[in-house]
């Protein structure tokens, strides 16, 4: 299932260092597929492949002491509009 996971960054120093020791600290069964960064909000922007949202706790636990995560359940533009009656 993909979800767009948006980080809200509070401490950006100390998010690079960490992802520059750490990696992206992704648990077996989650897959990173893209992010974005927006330098004027310090917000990135990731796509990420997970089973389900609870499937991404141990990676937002790896970061929550340094940002704040919204989880967004999406689709693929197909998907959406295959469900859609026209």
């Amino acid at each position: 299932m993909p979800f767009m996971v948006i980080e809200h960054f509070r401490d950006t120093p100390a998010i690079g260092r960490r992802f520059r020791e750490k990696g992206r600290m992704i648990p077996d069964g989650v897959s990173y597929i893209s992010s974005y960064i927006d330098p004027a909000t310090q917000r990135c922007f990731q796509m990420m492949e997970a089973p389900s949202a609870e499937a991404l706790q141990p990676w937002l636990n790896a970061w929550k002491d340094l940002a704040d995560f919204e989880i967004i359940p999406v689709q693929t533009s197909q998907d959406f509009w295959a469900t859609i009656p026209l």
